[in-house]
């Protein structure tokens, strides 16, 4: 789950002191659109980010989201769709899943100061840094200290109050110890904790900053990806040219080593358009641990590169892309664009790429 779609609708709450509903995937069964740890935030006024389902569940998760914001209760809401005449809410959805929900409210509490801010602010926080986070949710309690939908850092410390409480080492030690987005039983307690794990968004560099690193950078914002586009020239690195966020790096190709950290990035795609700067990214490539490097150009063209680099190219081949992109069929700047992305998410996701046709799973 990708939290730039839900962090405009957060900022927005948060400045107008409005509560939000936080709508969390705890457990699926069958074929779903969204799988566990799956979240959406519902505003007061029915706006909502981030989706659950194919928009064939989110009216209805409006209005229970509107009972939780009202009352501050947390509640679980169950959808099983896999009758084949399912005609839930009249639409017939026919998706062949089920799935349960957690409801929790955020934001001001009722005569207290406004805390209730705390987990979607360590959410945000995460992403922002680029930092993976662990959030624990209570999804069942036999203890009213202890609420369903409480919510704390899974490998952080507890809130005040829970650490008053009796099982405080207990919750500590079995969120520590879940796997991610799953539910566990915290041991004599009563309680059951699901552990939604929020990864940090792909680190995408473009080496290379030409007309055609433009698309690449603006499918890869749209996705949530944080994006650093490098050249020597000046002129194509003007913030207007790039998406919001673009981190703009001016330095010569033989000295993008010292210049760029290239550890942090998961993905690099040497785009320059000449052969000379492109031997140097390539170099720089081999010496680090960046696991996927694709290289625009063909086949011809790749192998001259490697055999310029030397034994360096033995560093590098297990994890080059070249020709980089999926074959989708694509010759415009914009569908050349769609497939390298379309191949850094597979990659990244361990998949193959391959269509859903051919794959055994749904």
């Amino acid at each position: 789950m990708s939290l730039h779609r839900l962090i405009p609708l957060f900022d927005r709450a948060r400045l107008s002191n409005e509560p939000l509903v936080l709508a969390t995937v705890i457990r699926t069964g069958g074929s779903t659109y969204a799988k566990p740890g799956a979240q959406m935030l519902i505003a007061n006024d029915g706006e909502y980010a981030g989706l659950l389902s194919g928009g064939c569940l989110e009216g209805d998760l409006r209005e229970h989201a509107r009972r939780v914001a009202a009352t501050g209760q947390a509640r679980i809401v169950s959808y099983d769709l896999r009758s084949k005449d399912d005609q839930l809410f009249g639409i017939g959805a026919g998706c062949e899943g089920a799935m349960d929900i957690l409801l929790t409210r955020h934001g001001p509490e009722r005569g207290k100061e406004p805390d209730g801010w705390l987990t979607l602010t360590l959410m945000e926080s995460a992403y922002r840094r680029g930092h993976e986070l662990r959030i624990a949710f209570v999804t069942a309690s036999a203890d009213t200290d202890v609420p369903l939908g409480a919510s704390f850092p899974a490998d952080g410390e507890l809130s005040a109050t829970l650490q008053r409480h009796a099982a405080a080492r207990a919750l500590h030690d079995a969120a520590t110890r879940a796997a991610d987005n799953t539910i566990t039983r915290v041991d004599g307690a009563g309680i059951e904790l699901f552990v939604a794990a929020l990864a940090p968004p792909p680190r995408l560099l473009l080496l290379g900053g030409g007309p055609d690193a433009l698309p690449v950078a603006t499918l890869a914002s749209f996705l949530g990806w944080r994006i650093t586009a490098v050249d020597h020239r000046s002129g194509y690195l003007a913030a207007d040219r790039f998406p919001p966020g673009t981190e703009l790096t001016e330095t010569r190709p033989a000295d993008v080593a010292t210049t760029v950290r290239l550890d942090k990035y998961d993905a690099a795609v040497v785009m320059s358009h000449h052969l000379d700067s492109d031997l140097h990214y390539l170099r720089a490539l081999a010496r680090s641990a960046v696991p996927y490097v694709g290289l625009l150009g063909p086949a011809a063209r790749r192998e001259k590169l490697l055999a310029d680099l030397g034994a360096d190219a033995q560093l590098l081949r297990a994890r080059l892309r070249a020709p980089v992109g999926l074959d989708i069929g694509g010759r415009t700047p914009e569908a050349i664009a769609l497939s390298i992305v379309g191949e850094v998410q597979a990659v990244l996701a361990g998949r193959g790429g391959r269509p859903f046709t051919e794959t055994a799973q749904s």
